[in-house]
């Protein structure tokens, strides 16, 4: 089953920042739904492991995460493979960032992908759904990243 994604979003850090973070493992693992651990395994190369949910059915994944055609601060092509319980899947994505003026950056990303086994058995449309709603988590939990930490403190 093919899987076809894309848009763009704004978020509230400069252009270097958020290409820091978008390169960031640690940030990735936080904010990437599911993401238990992203291990380097060489340069721009990630074995991840994850834990998610699709439709009522849950499982655990393993893959693997490359990046490559980087333009610091600009562009980057990202390549995903993986399987697990639910099934397989890979693909192939690209994001760009953009300056959004006094707001940020925005973000703008393409993908596509290939997805078998029994995950692939709930339909198109509801998979078209799931992957949405992951990827509305992603960016709420990359915006929180940029949010200042309450201390607690009054003025």
């Amino acid at each position: 089953m093919k899987l076809d994604i894309g848009g763009n979003e704004a978020i509230p850090a400069s252009v270097e920042a958020l290409w820091i973070a978008l390169n960031d493992p640690k940030v990735l693992t936080r904010c990437v739904p599911g993401c238990k651990s992203m291990t380097e395994i060489g340069p721009d190369a990630y074995k991840v492991d994850m834990q998610l949910k699709v439709a009522a059915v849950g499982g655990s994944f393993e893959g693997e995460i490359s990046l490559s055609d980087k333009q610091a601060s600009k562009s980057c092509s990202i390549k995903v493979s993986g399987a697990g319980t639910l099934g397989h899947g890979n693909g192939t994505a690209r994001f760009d960032i953009e300056s959004d003026g006094e707001k940020g950056a925005r973000l703008v990303y393409k993908g596509y992908g290939e997805i078998g086994g029994l995950v692939a058995g709930v339909g198109q449309r509801i998979l078209g759904s799931v992957s949405k709603h992951l990827i509305g988590r992603f960016f709420v939990a990359l915006r929180k990243e940029f949010e200042a930490p309450i201390s607690g403190k009054t003025e």
